[in-house]
């Protein structure tokens, strides 16, 4: 089951109802882009980033549980992954993916219990 992946630790720092819009996120090894667009939804939140030039304007879809800490007044938001990792993670388009709960269902397979990481995120 991934649906874990799918929500803020409790440890993050997120407080629903938080736009995170224009945030820069960072991984374990360096800024990738900035949050697009968010949802707080139980069971259903995700960050969608923009990685500008960095992987040639591509954006990423984030489960929440990948979101270690916020800075609001730096306006960051550390995820608990490296460049590589998002970057090799299932390509992501907004208009095809966002309603899909078979691309959802890899993508938390990919990031959580049972991917090429190991440990549950939970």
């Amino acid at each position: 089951m991934t649906e874990h992946v799918w929500s803020y630790k409790s440890t993050s720092g997120h407080l629903a109802g938080t736009d995170l819009t224009g945030y820069k996120v960072e991984a374990t090894d360096g800024g990738i882009g900035k949050v697009d667009k968010h949802s707080d939804e139980v069971g259903d939140a995700y960050l969608v980033v923009d990685t500008g030039v960095w992987i040639f304007g591509k954006e990423v879809l984030l489960p929440a549980s990948t979101v270690v800490s916020i800075d609001p007044e730096e306006r960051k938001v550390y995820v608990d992954r490296t460049r590589g990792q998002i970057k090799d993670a299932p390509e992501f388009h907004r208009d095809k993916h966002l309603g899909d709960s078979g691309y959802r269902e890899q993508l938390g397979t990919y990031y959580g219990t049972g991917g090429p990481f190991g440990t549950p995120l939970a």
